[in-house]
């Protein structure tokens, strides 16, 4: 039996006493929790996680130790579950919490979740194949493709480039709430991305074309319209033909229209509503679309991000104009993407956040470290950076023989 084999059979029979018991709703009051002890890469136990076997410190590669230590003590009052993924020079997986509250059964490596706005750089990656077949020109108008979209107020049409980068001067449009608590009782409510979009320009701009970048979904809800439009076809077939097929993302997709479910192994949501633990696993993305309600898995995901990043899905010069950034003030993201500095690193990367889901996929330029990961955890939707830092961030920090 190997150590991954015996850390992993001591998860499933190791089960602690019950975690916020008295705060779930419904039927997941009296959940316990499972703790999943481990033999990590340096063959020490870490209590809560199960990291890959074989992953042993390489100079130049991820601090094991440092991505190891971010899943100690999961799960705990926030967060339920982690799936990390490390690529590039060195690699390394880990995988902590539990799938169920109620049962306490342990995590899975390969649940599916909602990847949220990490939906977008797919969407990109359509549009520009669109432009690198001749369908689609970057800097034509908008309207060159969805004519009759904008009213009279838009003097000025945003072009494809302004929708990709953020800088389109549209306004939101309408949603079933600004926050988890208000959206929560309109869960199973269908809004279109047609409604939305309609809502949106009926407000008129916010601001001319390639003045200002406002990071936003309603960019992205336009160019899956685009998208439909030029080639005749579904956003989500479009999405499976062109990038998930070819690459074998086979656990990756879009639920069928208002379908609140995700399908195969997935591991239960939560946030806090009225004060109370509860359970948001079943919900209708559908007015997220091609913006943020896609479902995917750490594997699949890092394989469309290194396989992007490496002109694969993209022919090169274009793949080149997802990484320039507007020379707009205050401009962090290129298309879909968006730049930042770690310790004189640069990254690109995107994160994703629904309900009780958030998610990060995050590369360096030349693939010497990639990051992938899935939490389940009750402040999702909040500022995303306290879970950037503890589960992206260290897989970026470099370890040496002198580390030690």
């Amino acid at each position: 039996m190997t150590a991954r084999t015996r850390a992993r059979t001591r998860a499933r029979t190791a089960v602690a006493s019950a975690l916020l018991a008295a705060l779930v709703v419904g039927p997941f009051a009296g959940a316990a929790v499972a703790v999943q002890p481990s033999a990590t890469a340096s063959g020490a136990e870490v209590p809560g996680v199960v990291s890959s076997v074989g992953d042993v410190p390489v100079d130049g590669g991820p601090d094991i130790a440092a991505l190891e230590k971010a899943l100690v003590g999961i799960p705990d009052g926030d967060i339920s579950a982690a799936l990390v993924r490390v690529g590039g020079k060195g690699g390394w997986t880990g995988t902590a919490g539990v799938r169920d509250l109620r049962t306490g059964a342990p995590a899975l490596e390969n649940a599916r979740f909602r990847a949220g706005s990490t939906t977008k750089v797919v969407t990109a990656a359509l549009v520009l194949q669109l432009v690198a077949e001749g369908r689609v020109k970057l800097d034509a108008p908008v309207t060159r493709y969805l004519p009759g979209l904008l009213p009279d107020s838009f003097t000025e049409p945003p072009t494809v480039r302004h929708l990709l980068t953020y800088t389109s001067g549209l306004q939101p449009g309408a949603n079933l709430g600004s926050t988890t608590e208000e959206m929560y009782p309109n869960r199973f409510r269908t809004l279109s991305p047609q409604r939305v979009v309609a809502t949106a320009v009926a407000k008129g701009p916010i601001s001319a074309p390639g003045k200002r970048q406002k990071y936003q979904n309603i960019d992205y809800t336009v160019l899956g319209l685009l998208i439909e439009k030029v080639t005749g076809d579904r956003y989500e077939h479009q999405a499976d033909v062109r990038i998930f097929r070819p690459l074998g993302m086979r656990h990756t997709g879009f639920p069928a229209g208002p379908d609140p479910r995700i399908h195969g192994p997935h591991h239960r949501a939560y946030t806090d509503i009225g004060g109370r633990t509860t359970d948001v696993t079943e919900w209708n993305m559908s007015d997220r679309w091609a913006a943020g309600n896609m479902i995917s898995t750490t594997a699949d995901l890092e394989r469309f991000l290194v396989a992007l990043f490496r002109g694969e899905v993209v022919p090169q010069p274009l793949l080149d104009q997802m990484f320039v950034v507007p020379d707009v003030e205050g401009a962090s993201y290129g298309m879909a993407l968006e730049r930042f500095v770690h310790d004189g690193t640069e990254i690109w990367g995107k994160t994703g956040s629904r309900p009780g889901y958030h998610t990060v996929l995050a590369a360096t330029r030349d693939l010497s470290r990639t990051v992938v990961y899935s939490v389940n955890a009750k402040s999702a939707r909040e500022d995303g950076f306290p879970l950037v830092a503890r589960f992206a961030l260290p897989a970026f920090n470099r370890w040496t023989s002198h580390s030690e």
